[in-house]
């Protein structure tokens, strides 16, 4: 098995693939080890000292570590483990994972809110994915879209821009009603 590293605009994370389906479809992130419970493989790279953060994608991981580790120290590690978790064949989530994508409170927006997902979805998902994180909607109020960004969109030194500017600039234009982006945690 070959896995392949990638570098991702946060210098936190790198992420990593292993040549086969992580999720197959959806989202998983993992900060710590009562989150992990449910992931095998994210349980495993969170023992490892200086990893930090797990996001499972469609066709990688990206791993988050702390600033007092660097990468030629963890990456054999990180290596190890995912090799030996796919070749051992184990699942990576005991359970289903949602993909993050919350409900509208408001059922007048409803229209609106399936406009907002359909933009991520189509325009902005698979960009940030080919970077290893995700953005995905929290909610629509007042104008005001909710995202939240996960794996090495979390933390990026870039993402403020990219939210701002990019996103917020592109939902503006096609949705008249939203007025403002913001991120949740």
């Amino acid at each position: 098995m070959f896995i392949q590293t990638e570098q991702t605009p946060n210098p936190a994370t790198l992420k990593f693939l292993p040549g086969r389906d992580v999720l197959g479809r959806g989202t998983a992130d993992f900060t710590n080890a009562a989150d992990a419970a449910r992931s095998p493989l994210a349980q495993r790279l969170l023992e490892i000292d200086g990893v930090v953060g797990v996001f499972l994608g469609a066709d990688f991981v990206t791993i988050t570590k702390t600033d007092a580790k660097e990468w030629f120290l963890l990456k054999p590690s990180i290596l190890g483990v995912i090799m030996e978790h796919f070749t051992a064949d184990r699942p990576v989530l005991l359970s289903d994972a949602g993909d993050g994508h919350a409900a509208s409170a408001n059922s007048d927006d409803d229209e609106i809110v399936e406009q907002i997902k359909e933009l991520l979805d189509t325009r902005v998902r698979p960009s940030v994915a080919q970077d290893g994180g995700d953005i995905t909607f929290q909610g629509f109020d007042k104008g005001v879209v909710y995202l939240a960004m996960k794996g090495s969109c979390s933390g990026c030194p870039s993402s403020t821009a990219t939210l701002k500017h990019g996103i917020e600039n592109m939902l503006r234009h096609y949705i008249p009603e939203v007025v403002e982006v913001r991120a949740v945690q």
